[in-house]
């Protein structure tokens, strides 16, 4: 069931080679931060942290988002990708950097980063993170990674690798912590987490859960998260009187917690690459449910997935987990042990770095 393509190489490891210079760039416009985001900093984190010279070329917005380990570099990625100022500005900026890699995160990234010159840079790489009417940009970059199955199966470059999204690996929170009570008392506890934009189907999650509290089970949605839609979500709550069983709790940076004090999680996305709340919710033992997005078709047992992304669907699963929430997480049990081994930030900095090395020991 759980596969991995990886690119064939020798192995070298980093006593064999010398520390590299590493440019990201993240082209997205500074107003909102999701799993691209969050994965890109994490993983120049992890490789800064294994002493490689690492550089992020982004937002000026996102700068305090990154550690103190990474450079930052901001650009006006705001603008179109076409723009001949922000071509112009980024050429400069890399070519200051003269990084031996430059990893381009996301379309517009990889479209811009397909762009420079290769010069000093020895090996142009570019991850997708969801898939998109084309992929065309990517096919002129040396190396592709996949953050999910079915974007690796979409994707036609030749060197192309699956290389799964991962988060630090954290011990269960403490009792002292969850003495700290994050979610209401007194009822079952279903959460939601994403930014509050359209593709997140928040709307489609709060209609389903309107039909499904006119079943006899107490329970509570949280959805955790700020985005554009919370001025429409807010009136159809109220509309739909669900002012007691819905709550919109905004943006909370550490969910760890909550995690572990909710009893079920729900993806409602019409589309997602591998979701970083995927991963969050098995690495805490917490069942979830979800929409038939990229990483949980390929990880959940199909009792987990709703036959589609309408309201109908979603109010039958939440009515089939929320009946039997014990043999749901029974199910999803072999998903827990895999994330625990394969879904780590060690693991995804491991298959980058091997990945960089191979490239960049490969003949011609």
């Amino acid at each position: 069931m759980f596969t991995s393509n990886c690119c064939p190489g020798a192995i070298i490891s980093m006593n064999d080679q010398k520390a590299l210079t590493i440019a990201f760039l993240i082209a997205t416009p500074g107003t909102s931060w999701g799993g691209m985001e969050k994965h890109t900093a994490d993983l120049a984190r992890a490789l800064a942290d294994r002493g490689h010279r690492v550089h992020v070329i982004g937002h000026r917005r996102y700068h305090d988002r990154f550690s103190t380990s990474v450079h930052f570099h901001p650009q006006p990625v705001q603008l179109g990708r076409r723009n001949p100022w922000l071509n112009l500005s980024l050429k400069r900026c890399i070519r200051g950097i003269a990084p031996d890699i430059l990893h381009a995160q996301g379309n517009k990234a990889a479209q811009l980063a397909a762009h420079m010159k290769p010069g000093k840079i020895r090996l142009r790489v570019g991850t997708v993170h969801g898939i998109k009417s084309s992929h065309r940009a990517f096919q002129q970059l040396d190396r592709v990674i996949a953050v999910s199955e079915r974007v690796f199966n979409n994707l036609e470059h030749p060197r192309k690798q699956l290389i799964f999204n991962g988060v630090s690996a954290t011990p269960n929170s403490s009792q002292s912590s969850l003495e700290e009570t994050l979610l209401p008392t007194g009822s079952i506890n279903v959460i939601a987490v994403g930014r509050l934009e359209p593709v997140k189907g928040f709307a489609t999650l709060i209609q389903a859960w309107a039909q499904f509290t006119q079943r006899p089970i107490k329970a509570h949605l949280t959805i955790f998260g700020e985005g554009s839609l919370r001025p429409e979500l807010e009136p159809l709550i109220s509309r739909l009187e669900l002012g007691q069983q819905v709550s919109l709790a905004g943006f909370r940076h550490d969910l760890t917690d909550v995690y572990h004090q909710a009893d079920l999680v729900v993806i409602s996305s019409e589309r997602e690459g591998f979701s970083y709340v995927l991963i969050e919710s098995l690495l805490a033992d917490c069942p979830i449910i979800s929409t038939p997005v990229a990483g949980p078709v390929f990880l959940l047992p199909d009792c987990a997935i709703s036959s589609d992304y309408q309201v109908g669907g979603l109010t039958d699963l939440l009515a089939s987990a929320l009946t039997n929430l014990p043999a749901l997480k029974a199910a999803e049990g072999s998903a827990m042990a895999f994330a625990r081994k394969t879904l780590t930030l060690d693991h995804m900095a491991d298959q980058t770095e091997q990945l960089y090395l191979d490239a960049l020991a490969a003949p011609g």
